[in-house]
């Protein structure tokens, strides 16, 4: 007699066989059921930036394809952490999403005494959605009463005058105030920092007269620029930016002291680690097709950004080359946050 506790061969390929196809058909409605209520979009600064501008441009495309709402939630503070830890800790179901950056992801992990996450452990990466030079941008009315035009006059106005001018950045280990601060300390000059909960924030800091030099991602600023109320001194990329073909890098404007000087953000969607990789695959897809659109494309590109949609190994690989990159350099310009 067969054993109801121990099924005999038959009975074993028949349960075998049922659960496959169990697991077969849950993979199956996982992926036609998903999103089955809005996604939301985490940026991890105040509205304005660049984060910010480009989750907001993604976030239509998404809703549309995916026939649910794909909503934006800023949450500002501590250099993107607070938002980027948000997610971390969020379900791993694909309904929560960050915008991450170059400083979440690439700075933060050196700059840091004490990270709330791990930006390698705690995320599944699905998309680089852009590369994005900085531009060093002065407020114009204090540019022209202080005879600045160049990267390199700045920097004699800046030395003659130790302190006077100070930097604004949109938050403690952002790639903005690390850019700044890699200036700071290959150019021999020093200035106050202001951090701001943003680039948005630090702008109107800038526009208004309370700040005087920014390094902020491009897409951002140019708008100021074009007005003429932000001065472009330089781009902080090794090669101009095609969006500002008049305007020199910093190596090539500030002279010697600034020979060898790189520092350009990148920004990225990821999602808490553990999400089905079918969700993940998906979204990559999407946004991938999303950024080749020749709207959104000619869009970002006349902003300053450079368009990406690479594969979620591939952009797991530029996370971990970033943290190794940014390591000593975080080092070199003494930059550090408790």
């Amino acid at each position: 007699m067969t054993s109801i506790f121990k099924p005999n061969r038959r009975t074993a390929q028949r349960l075998i066989a049922g659960a496959a196809i169990y697991l077969i058909a849950f993979s199956s409605l996982a992926q036609t059921t998903w999103p089955a209520k809005p996604v939301r979009i985490v940026v991890p600064f105040a509205p304005g930036g660049t984060t910010d501008l480009l989750a907001r441009a993604l976030a239509p495309e998404l809703s549309r394809v995916f026939g649910q709402s794909f909503v934006v939630e800023n949450k500002a503070g501590a250099g993107g952490n607070i938002g980027a830890d948000l997610v971390a800790k969020s379900p791993a179901d694909g309904y929560t999403l960050l915008m991450g950056t170059v400083g979440t992801h690439g700075i933060n992990k050196s700059l840091f005494a004490k990270l709330p996450y791990d930006p390698q452990k705690d995320f599944a990466p699905i998309t680089l959605v852009a590369g994005v030079p900085n531009v060093m941008v002065v407020n114009a009315d204090k540019a022209r009463a202080a005879n600045i035009n160049t990267a390199a006059d700045f920097v004699r106005y800046a030395k003659a005058n130790p302190g006077k001018l100070n930097m604004a950045s949109s938050g403690n280990g952002t790639s903005i105030h690390l850019a700044g601060e890699l200036f700071k300390s290959m150019a021999g000059v020093y200035m106050p920092h202001l951090p701001y909960g943003g680039s948005g924030p630090a702008l109107l800091g800038l526009l208004a007269g309370d700040t005087d030099v920014m390094f902020d991602n491009l897409p951002s600023a140019m708008p100021h620029i074009k007005t003429g109320k932000l001065r472009a001194l330089a781009v902080t990329s090794a090669l101009r930016s095609a969006a500002l073909p008049d305007v020199p890098t910093i190596e090539q404007a500030g002279g010697p002291a600034l020979k060898g000087y790189e520092a350009s953000s990148w920004f990225g969607l990821l999602t808490p680690a553990g999400t089905p990789a079918d969700v993940v695959n998906r979204v990559q897809a999407e946004v991938a097709k999303a950024l080749n659109s020749p709207a959104i494309k000619e869009r970002l590109v006349t902003a300053g950004a450079i368009p990406s949609g690479n594969t979620p190994a591939e952009f797991a690989q530029l996370i971990d080359a970033e943290i190794k990159k940014w390591a000593p350099v975080v080092k070199q310009s003494g930059a550090k946050v408790d």
